[in-house]
């Protein structure tokens, strides 16, 4: 990043956190993709609040981002398990925050499997969380009864540009992948499965690339607009993945378990627009597949009679080339800054909340200032 946009991005950041100033200063554990624009965010949040520790998505860490955040504040491995275990859990935040009051800043869902534990257990004060995606907005959905209020941005209006141009990153990625092998897109009928912002996105960009696209998507009403909008629509996932030469898994909550590999087109490609973990159930597949590195960024997957590829290990395909969407990522960080102003206001009760329409005005107001020249 040149050195003027990196000022006009701290000053942007400036604004939004003038603008959203907190009643109180909390402590905050922040989780995010430390790529290489992420240190002007972490800066924004050490502003708001007491940046207690950032702990970077493991599979989008940027080398540089890295060594810059590590100068201010501490950096800390993330990993599911640290926070699926009470004990692990309660353990590292008493490590950095005894006593205090805290915020949780998520990408993912990661404080979700512990969060009533961790409030009751806790010696000091959990607020509530923010949180960024879909698949997040789900894990905190689907708890029985949440004990703090969890504000998702992953469904605002806001975020639609960012997922938007993440879906055509993904295809931007997959594409270069298999290039690097000597294949193309064209003559390869694709299989997208999950259509939400995501996988409409990936949809519409392999159509306009001449791509015959099929949709499979669990939800009636999403499958309901596959077809207004021109594709087909698979009512067996099964016999959708039998004719796909390739897949892009776009739901959040695994497209593919163990025994779907197995119908999968000899040579497809499959990749995905979030971790292994959450996309696929690699775990499930049979063990007489054997792994083979054929690429830079592609494994092998055979057993007799039948292969197919896989593109970064089954992580998120763009993040190979930077996962770049340009200034519109910082709207979003934005609307998590004026979230963190929401929960210091000690008058939300437990339950999922938004960003007020009039904040997210406000910040596209600012954002088109910074950006819109």
């Amino acid at each position: 990043m040149e050195s003027f946009e990196r000022a006009r991005l701290d000053a942007y950041f400036a604004r939004i956190a003038a603008q959203f100033t907190p009643v109180e200063q909390m402590a905050s554990f922040l989780v995010t993709h430390l790529l290489p624009e992420r240190p002007a965010f972490v800066r924004a949040v050490a502003t708001m609040t007491r940046l207690t520790a950032v702990l970077p998505k493991p599979k989008s860490v940027d080398a540089a981002a890295r060594r810059e955040v590590e100068q201010t504040h501490p950096v800390d491995p993330l990993s599911r398990e640290r926070f699926t275990d009470v004990d692990s859990a309660l353990d590292y935040f008493e490590s950095r925050a005894a006593g205090e009051t805290v915020s949780l800043l998520d990408v993912g869902g990661y404080f979700a499997p512990t969060l009533a534990d961790v409030h009751n257990g806790f010696t000091g004060r959990l607020m509530g969380v923010v949180e960024d995606t879909e698949n997040g907005h789900r894990r905190y959905e689907d708890l029985e009864k949440l004990p703090c209020p969890v504000i998702s941005v992953a469904r605002s209006p806001l975020k639609d540009p960012e997922d938007f141009l993440v879906g055509q990153s993904v295809v931007f990625s997959t594409e270069a992948v298999m290039r690097d092998r000597g294949d193309i897109l064209h003559g390869r009928p694709a299989l997208v499965i999950g259509f939400g912002k995501l996988g409409s996105s990936i949809a519409r960009l392999l159509h306009a690339k001449g791509v015959q696209v099929t949709v499979f998507d669990i939800d009636a009403v999403r499958r309901t607009q596959a077809l207004s909008q021109g594709f087909a629509v698979a009512r067996d996932r099964e016999a959708a993945l039998t004719g796909a030469g390739l897949v892009l898994c776009a739901t959040g909550s695994v497209s593919l378990r163990g025994e779907d590999f197995s119908h999968l087109r000899n040579g497809a490609y499959v990749a995905t627009v979030t971790s292994s973990e959450d996309e696929l159930d690699l775990a499930g597949l049979p063990h007489v597949y054997t792994r083979t590195q054929v690429g830079d960024h592609v494994t092998r997957y055979q057993t007799t009679g039948h292969y197919f590829y896989l593109a970064n290990g089954g992580n998120a395909v763009n993040f190979l080339h930077g996962a770049s969407v340009g200034p519109f990522i910082f709207l979003v960080q934005a609307e998590i800054l004026a979230a963190i102003r929401m929960l210091t206001g000690n008058d939300l009760p437990p339950g999922i909340h938004e960003v007020p329409a009039p904040d997210r005005e406000a910040i596209a107001a600012t954002w088109l200032s910074y950006f819109n020249r």
